[in-house]
């Protein structure tokens, strides 16, 4: 089936792959959750050099493009030698929004990253939801209206996420697209996470607190990942798109939806994430 996330690359980078770093940390957050904004605020560290793409999309969709097709997204170590003469540490990311709901992602990333520091940004899932409806709708991939969508999610992605399971070489792209409420139900994935990494490797943020104290919550994410303390000059937001407001009615009905799962996230947490 169609996979979107297709990378080219360079032959200069393909050529230098075994030259090159891997990541030091991994953004696993959601879609429509805020990871373009928090990965340009770690990457604006001096001791941090960007991906090629910010999404890499090696664990979910590019898996079988290798370890080198990988390797060659990161900058050189040569790179990271200078940077930590020059500033004392230096490491490398990427921020892939479908890692953290992808089934197979966390054991791949357990096999070739075990010791990468994790940050998970979630965002409330009902403005999650329709702001990840209103995307699909600009990129003209959905049709239905909001409330439609929502009705026919289970009908739409009957089987896909067992279909996933059940072969590790599966795509879908239903599963990828139309689960406006799936990719809510936040706590399932975390736990999925946790299988396979300590709890204190998945740093676990809200995208609200991002937005709302943007230096403290990249502050947060600087001592995860081991960065020394570093303080930008802005915070610019990016994707931040406009769309109409979401019927009282639907909210209604989707917080009630989510209430169980997020009470379910926040118990495994230990800590109130204040959504409603």
């Amino acid at each position: 089936m169609h996979r979107e996330k297709k990378t080219v690359l360079p032959a200069s980078r393909t050529a230098t792959a075994g030259l090159r770093m891997l990541p030091s940390f991994v953004l696993a957050s959601v879609e429509r959750g805020g990871s373009t904004s928090l990965y340009r605020y770690i990457t604006a560290h001096p001791c941090v050099g960007e991906a090629f793409r910010k999404e890499v999309h090696y664990f979910d969709m590019n898996a079988e493009r290798g370890l080198d097709w990988y390797r060659a997204h990161f900058p050189t170590r040569a790179w990271a030698a200078w940077t930590r003469l020059r500033h004392g540490a230096a490491m490398t990311g990427e921020a892939s929004p479908y890692y953290l709901y992808h089934p197979h992602v966390p054991a791949r990333l357990a096999r070739v990253l075990p010791d990468a520091r994790l940050i998970a940004l979630v965002r409330n899932p009902v403005e999650r939801a329709y702001s990840h409806y209103h995307l699909n709708v600009r990129q003209g991939k959905e049709e239905l209206s909001f409330e439609e969508a929502i009705d026919r999610e289970d009908e739409r992605l009957k089987g896909e996420w067992d279909r996933l399971v059940a072969d590790e070489h599966a795509w879908s792209d239903r599963h990828y697209q139309f689960a406006y409420l799936g990719r809510g139900h936040y706590a399932e994935r975390i736990a999925a996470w946790r299988e396979h990494f300590p709890a204190e490797q998945l740093l676990v943020l809200r995208s609200e607190d991002l937005y709302a104290d943007p230096e403290a919550t990249v502050g947060r994410a600087f001592e995860h990942i081991g960065l020394p303390a570093w303080r930008a000059s802005g915070y610019k937001v990016y994707n931040q798109k406009p769309y109409p407001g979401l019927d009282p009615a639907t909210r209604r009905r989707l917080v009630e939806h989510f209430e169980p799962h997020n009470q379910r996230l926040e118990d495994l947490l230990g800590r109130e994430l204040g959504w409603a």
